[in-house]
C-alpha cells in the first residue's frame, strides 16, 4: 500500500451492479467500462460490498462472469460482516485464485435480507458479536498474504475510535482508510502523528452534494452549500502529501479526466 502512495495511484470507488437494476445487461456493461478504465489508468479499483445495505453482486462474481483482467496491485475488495459463512469462504477463495490480495474490512451496513456472521462461525468464541476486528483476524489467519485495511472515523469520539483502531491493527490490519474529509482535520493530524509508519488513505468526497455528509460529520450542512470536489481534492493533497486518496462517488463522465493531472 505504501507503493500506491509513492506512485500516486488513486483508489477509485466502483459500486458493483445492484441486484434490482432495471436493465441488468446495461448495468453489467457499465461496471465493466468503469473497471477497465480504472485498470487502464493504473489506479486501484475499489469494489464495495452491498454499500448502505443495498444488495449488489460481489466483486469476484462480476470479475469472473465478465472475464475482467486482474492486476493484483490494482484491485481492492471491500468486505463487511454481513455474509453467510459458506458465501464468505467462497468469496475469499475465489479472490485468492484470481490473485486479489487487498481488502478493506469494515463491520458494514446490513438489512433484513443479509445474514450477520455469528462469532462461532469464524472461531471468534470470545466475542459477543462479529465486528471488523474479528473478520480481519479470520481473513488474515486463512490468507496470511492478504493485505488488509481498516476504517477510521475522525468524527467519532476520539478516544473510542483510537482504541478500536488499536484492536484492528492487532488483528492484522496494515493500512487505514478514513471517512471523507473536506478540510484540514485535527484528528487526522493526530492519526498521522501516532502512526507514521502505517499507510493512511484519506477519503475525498467527489460529489457536489456536500450536504449528504451531514450525518457523517455530525452537523447539518445546508443543501445550498456550494462545494467544488476537484478544487477540494487539490487542496487536500497539498495539505496531506504523505497520504493516499480514495475517491468516492467520482463522476466518470464529468470528473475522471480532471483528476489525471491533480496528483503528480
Amino acid at each position: 500500500m505504501k507503493k500506491h502512495i509513492e506512485n500516486k495511484k488513486f483508489h477509485v470507488e466502483i459500486v458493483p451492479t445492484k441486484h434490482n437494476v432495471e436493465d441488468i445487461e446495461a448495468g453489467l456493461a457499465l461496471f465493466a467500462e468503469k473497471y477497465n478504465r480504472v485498470m487502464e489508468s493504473g489506479y486501484n479499483a475499489c469494489l464495495t460490498d452491498n454499500a448502505m445495505g443495498h444488495m449488489a453482486f460481489q466483486g469476484h462474481e462480476l470479475i469472473s462472469e465478465l472475464e475482467l483482467p486482474v492486476d493484483p496491485e490494482l484491485v481492492t475488495i471491500h468486505l463487511n460482516t454481513f455474509h453467510e459463512k459458506a458465501a464468505l469462504d467462497e468469496l475469499l477463495e475465489t479472490n485468492h485464485e484470481l490473485g486479489i490480495k487487498y481488502y478493506l474490512i469494515i463491520t458494514g451496513d446490513g438489512n433484513d435480507k443479509l445474514h450477520k456472521l455469528e462469532p462461532e462461525e469464524i472461531g471468534a468464541d470470545n466475542a459477543k458479536v462479529v465486528t471488523s476486528v474479528e473478520l480481519i483476524k479470520y481473513v488474515k489467519d486463512r490468507y496470511p498474504d492478504a493485505v488488509i485495511g481498516c476504517a477510521f472515523n475522525p468524527y467519532e469520539p476520539k478516544e473510542q475510535e483510537f482504541a478500536k483502531l488499536e484492536k484492528k491493527i492487532a488483528a492484522g490490519a496494515t493500512f487505514i482508510m478514513t471517512q471523507p474529509i473536506i478540510e484540514k482535520n485535527a484528528v487526522i493530524d493526530e492519526l498521522l502523528e501516532k502512526y507514521p509508519d502505517i499507510p493512511v488513505i484519506l477519503e475525498a468526497w467527489m460529489s457536489k452534494k456536500i450536504w449528504l455528509l451531514s450525518e457523517v460529520v455530525g452537523h447539518e450542512i445546508p443543501e445550498t452549500t456550494e462545494f467544488d470536489p476537484i478544487q477540494t481534492l487539490k487542496d487536500l493533497i497539498a495539505l496531506y502529501p504523505t497520504c493516499g486518496w480514495y475517491l468516492s462517488l467520482l463522476g466518470f463522465k464529468t470528473q475522471y479526466e480532471k483528476i489525471t493531472d491533480i496528483w503528480k
